[in-house]
């Protein structure tokens, strides 16, 4: 399915079937609506006025539409801030509230917040859970964005200190698991914890991580309540998803956030994106995705969004057709890119890509986003290439295409990115960035990833590539021991406790070494722009940024440093790689483990990707100029087709 996001309350009723009608004809079916529309539904405390929404759904309907309803709770209205300004949260950094005059400016840990969220929600539930037009809830908006999963309100700091006292029982126990001896930090009672901001210097890293994971459980408690109310009085039908933005943004447990969904969504954004996280790339660099993302970035994302919950599928909720106005710099799209995102995005398992906006808003703060019409409702420049999605879609069967599920998973572990914050020891060390480095050498061997966080059943799997799991519990650990697959274990991996301290026995630990038989004796980081060598394999590689001298207790060393000590253990079915490295070594590395899992490769050309659904394959060219088209000798192409596959654009076959 196709879709858009519309926001009848910012257009003249006049407007409304007009508008329904053009987006039928282009071959939409699902719009999205009410998602900040709270001071329209409820414009006195308790005097609803749903006229005109019941309007605006009425004539959505009539002409074919199928809806889905948003909760309008990332937008409290000033009414409600003025009398509860307590609902507001603090900034963790400045210490700071966070006022009323955007959006999103809530506290996780507002009792009274979650009471008035659950109650409008539970309004609209009660009017449309049974409509006949709807098929699904969106709860609230981008949950976490704009950096506010953390919060340092009174409210936070009450409800964390009965997060301790849950957690640790006795203030003994606690001052004993964080290592409060330390610099005299030491509580005498839960009453006397502060929030761990704003001190001469660094915090202490045990203290920061129980904070971590309190904001995720308050969001995750928050979510779980505003799914449930919807469910007490939605049709049994109709589906409750949320759209998220890419998960290493949010702070919390994406996995946990997500448990109580049918399925999640996401809003791609390609090219705001790119000018986010590629912004340490020269000019010359960067040109390549100014106007196309990063071939890796939002399939990463795409990826993530769909292993999130069992049913193994997503909807992407918003799908950037034109410039944005939030980056730093806002290009517009390559012709062909509108097309190549959806069609990518249905490659990796979308159910439905609903674009961003129907009309271009003349006012406020999105006045710059652009959307399917211009402000003036002539058709903007994607509109040609949602028509040709359309067509393409008609002649391809979407019912035959299953979930995909692929045979190399890479882990994601939630703490490992806290600790990477919380802990830097190197500032060149990133999480975040170390997991599309070795997602990326993935993709450019051809291969189809799950990207699965560290409980998961990897049953199925012939790789697990797991970058960092830092502070590994049990499950995580069964699971690997467990299974057959091929497992790349990166450095920092079980680095530290469940309350960041090193382990008795020194790193791997918690029950690590039984997996990668090594003692971590110290580790150095190094300055970005510094390399060593790293041997392997007969080749010769970099060594950087973070550097483990080990002991080894058994295995067979596989790879050297420069000074031939052991970086590369091989023990059984299980790699344990003590440093990072570069490209060339990841897709070497994971080439072999692929190589001997019976794992077929496929060498692509710079910025070509595949991905396979069912008995489909698709080929995205991120480039501006044509490769030879990726496809065997006399494909059955459902898309496109020929020996060329041009700049921007994507084919699609069947496979035999």
């Amino acid at each position: 399915m196709l879709g858009v996001c519309y926001y009848p309350e910012h257009w003249p009723q006049e407007l409304w079937a007009t508008d329904a009608h053009r987006m039928k004809a282009l071959g939409l079916s699902v719009v999205r609506i009410g998602e900040f529309a709270w001071s329209r539904l409820e414009p006195e405390p308790g005097r609803y006025d749903f006229a005109w929404f019941d309007a605006a759904i009425e004539t959505l309907v009539t002409a074919g539409l199928k809806l889905v309803l948003c909760t309008p709770t990332a937008t409290p209205p000033k009414w409600l801030i003025d009398a509860h300004p307590d609902i507001l949260p603090v900034d963790p950094l400045t210490g700071h509230v966070r006022g009323f005059g955007s959006r999103r400016h809530y506290d996780f840990s507002s009792e009274v917040y979650l009471r008035e969220a659950l109650r409008i929600s539970a309004v609209l539930a009660q009017r449309y859970g049974k409509h006949p037009g709807v098929i699904g809830w969106q709860t609230d908006n981008e949950l976490c964005c704009h950096d506010t999963a953390l919060s340092i309100s009174a409210a936070a700091l009450q409800a964390f200190r009965a997060w301790c006292v849950e957690r640790y029982g006795t203030i003994d126990q606690l001052n004993a698991a964080w290592g409060n001896v330390f610099w005299s930090m030491e509580y005498r009672s839960f009453g006397e914890i502060e929030v761990p901001f704003g001190a001469v210097t660094e915090t202490n890293p045990a203290h920061r991580m129980a904070y971590q994971r309190f904001s995720s459980d308050q969001v995750v408690h928050w979510h779980r309540a505003m799914v449930a109310v919807l469910r007490e009085h939605i049709a049994p039908h109709h589906f409750v998803t949320h759209n998220f933005i890419p998960m290493q943004e949010t702070g919390v447990n994406n996995f946990e956030l997500a448990a109580p969904l049918d399925f999640a969504s996401y809003d791609n954004y390609p090219l705001g994106r790119a000018d986010l996280a590629l912004a340490a790339l020269s000019g010359d660099e960067f040109k390549q995705y100014m106007r196309t993302g990063h071939p890796d970035f939002q399939a990463f994302v795409f990826d993530q969004t769909r292993c999130l919950t069992p049913a193994r599928r997503f909807w992407i909720m918003e799908q950037q057709p034109g410039p944005v106005n939030w980056a730093p710099h806002n290009a517009r799209p390559a012709t062909g890119m509108v097309r190549l995102w959806t069609w990518e995005a249905i490659a990796h398992g979308a159910d439905c890509v609903c674009y961003f906006r129907w009309r271009q808003a003349p006012f406020a703060q999105e006045q710059m986003h652009a959307g399917l019409l211009r402000p003036d409702s002539v058709a903007a420049s994607a509109w040609p290439e949602i028509e040709a999605v359309v067509r393409e879609m008609a002649g391809l069967d979407m019912t035959t295409l299953p979930s995909p599920h692929a045979r190399v998973a890479l882990m994601v572990d939630p703490e490992a990115e806290w600790l990477s914050d919380i802990e830097r020891q190197g500032a060149g060390y990133d999480y975040r960035q170390i997991l599309l480095d070795w997602y990326r050498a993935a993709r450019e061997l051809g291969l189809d990833l799950d990207i699965v966080q560290p409980d998961t059943d990897l049953t199925g799997y012939a790789v697990v590539l797991v970058p960092c799991l830092a502070l590994s519990n049990a499950a995580a650990v069964s699971r690997l021991v467990a299974t057959t697959a091929r497992v790349l274990l990166g450095p920092r991996s079980g680095a530290k406790t469940v309350e960041v301290t090193i382990p008795d026995g020194l790193a791997p630990g918690n029950g690590l070494r039984a997996l990668a038989p090594v003692q971590v004796t110290s580790v150095e980081t190094l300055r970005p722009d510094v390399s060593e060598l790293l041997h392997w394999n007969g080749g010769t590689y970099t060594s950087r940024v973070w550097r483990e001298a080990v002991e080894v207790v058994g295995g067979e060393v596989t790879g050297t440093y420069e000074d031939g000590s052991a970086a590369v253990i091989r023990n059984a079915h299980v790699t344990y790689l003590a440093t990072l490295t570069d490209d060339a070594f990841m897709r070497a590395m994971i080439a072999q483990l692929c190589t001997e899992a019976g794992v077929a490769l496929q060498r692509l050309p710079p910025n070509v990707r595949l991905r396979q659904r069912g008995d489909v394959m698709f080929a995205f060219n991120y480039g501006a100029s044509g490769v030879v088209t990726p496809a065997p000798a006399g494909a059955d192409f459902l898309i496109g087709g020929g020996p060329t596959l041009e700049g921007h654009d994507l084919v699609a076959w069947r496979l035999a």
